[in-house]
């Protein structure tokens, strides 16, 4: 998984590879509030804190705040088979890193009671100036910010055209990516109303400069220069003013549901809800990759779907963002471009026969896929066993979140 071999060529190509990132929080093993001690576990063998260490085929690092901790593939991986057992390995040795502390990693997109104006805690170590540069610009207490955690799937591409393939099959996916991923449906001990309160507290992080996040869903690019033209130049000039050192200057301080990482060569998806397990997170990895293969495909679907603006099809990620499972898809040009002919479709009836004709997500990923989409979203089974939202209710159910990733299973009512 380190080091892997590539093509001819010296480049990775469409789908030979994926680039897995999941966050955790640290909680206490008592009452689950957040605990800012991740530097406590990213300590080389001299007792310094760095900001990644290799633990080999994987590597953890820290994040923008001090509660949470990710865990990413060392390098790209040529499959996705079998890597949910390689994160649960290390999510085990962490927690019996964590116990002498009284800590553990949580699962699930949001903490559901966390006060993040009260309990954020800024990384303080190596590029801190980074973090300081957003903090001054946005205030980092907010949920948005310091109470967030999330999936990167980073699928590599090879020159103008493959890019550009991929980023219009991206951006079609995206809009449906909660109807299978949702996790975060309680904020501030309350049930905010949407499945995805990550996404709806993400869309607002860079209000003051708009071009940052834009509508979520990235416009369709033609090209690399194109992209460098039309997303990244932007973003530059509108940071300038409260950014002059530049601090803030590189690629990924564009926060669209999906950006172009060059340093890379590949697009990072960035909307999806962190799960229960890792078992889980990679079902689900599975399926929109899969789903971007399938669209990569197509090119009549690719050209259909590059004339749907931003904006449109932000209306239907907004949907599935607040319903989840249930939302219903309405809009018949979106639906062709995934090859169904009809009006409207409830988004999980859309996700089966989507998952129906992908036969090469292997088995336990498939058993995973199905328990989701008979059992609906982590954040609908999450409000299943909490029913009435108490902080009482919202603790025993962050209890069983973590005994799900102890356990690497799903969490079923």
């Amino acid at each position: 998984m380190t080091n892997t071999p590539c093509d001819d060529d010296g480049e990775l190509h469409l789908f030979e590879a994926y680039g897995v990132e999941l966050e955790y929080m640290i909680v206490d093993r008592r009452d689950c509030r957040v605990r800012p001690i991740a530097d406590s576990l990213l300590k080389d063998e001299s007792g310094d804190v760095q900001n990644e260490l290799e633990h080999g085929s994987l590597a953890w690092s820290n994040e923008l705040v001090l509660h949470t901790l990710e865990l990413k593939t060392n390098g790209p991986a040529r499959s996705l088979a079998g890597l949910d057992r390689l994160f649960h390995r290390d999510i085990l040795a962490i927690n019996e890193r964590l116990q002498p502390l009284g800590a553990r990693l949580m699962p699930s997109a949001v903490h559901p009671f966390m006060d993040p104006y009260e309990e954020t805690r800024i990384w303080p170590h190596d590029d801190t100036i980074i973090y300081r540069t957003f903090d001054r610009i946005f205030d980092c207490r907010g949920h948005g910010w310091a109470n967030l955690q999330s999936v990167h799937l980073n699928l590599p591409f090879s020159g103008n055209s493959e890019f550009a393939d991929l980023h219009d099959a991206v951006r079609l996916a995206i809009p449906l990516i909660p109807a299978l991923a949702a996790s975060s449906p309680y904020l501030d001990g309350k049930d905010t109303g949407l499945m995805d309160s990550r996404l709806e507290m993400y869309r607002r992080n860079c209000a003051k400069v708009f071009s940052i996040t834009g509508h979520v869903v990235p416009e369709s690019i033609e090209s690399i220069e194109a992209y460098h033209q039309d997303i990244l130049k932007p973003i530059y000039e509108d940071l300038e003013p409260y950014d002059p050192e530049g601090i803030l200057r590189f690629e990924w301080t564009n926060a669209r549901g999906a950006i172009a990482r060059f340093d890379r060569q590949a697009i990072e998806i960035r909307v999806i809800d962190i799960q229960e397990c890792p078992l889980a997170d990679l079902a689900i990895i599975a399926a929109i990759s899969q789903l971007a293969k399938r669209l990569v495909r197509n090119p009549d679907a690719l050209k259909r779907g590059s004339r749907l603006p931003a904006k449109r099809l932000a209306r239907i990620l907004w949907d599935t963002v607040r319903e989840g499972e249930s939302a219903i898809i309405a809009d018949s040009d979106y639906l062709k471009c995934l090859g169904v002919d009809a009006h409207r479709m409830r988004a999980n009836d859309l996700w089966s026969g989507l998952i129906e004709s992908m036969p090469d997500i292997v088995d336990p990923y498939q058993r995973a896929l199905n328990i989701i989409l008979a059992k609906g979203t982590l954040a609908r089974r999450i409000k299943t066993i909490t029913g009435e939202c108490s902080q009482e209710r919202l603790t025993e159910a962050c209890r069983v979140l973590c005994a799900c990733l102890e356990e690497n299973r799903l969490l079923i009512p």
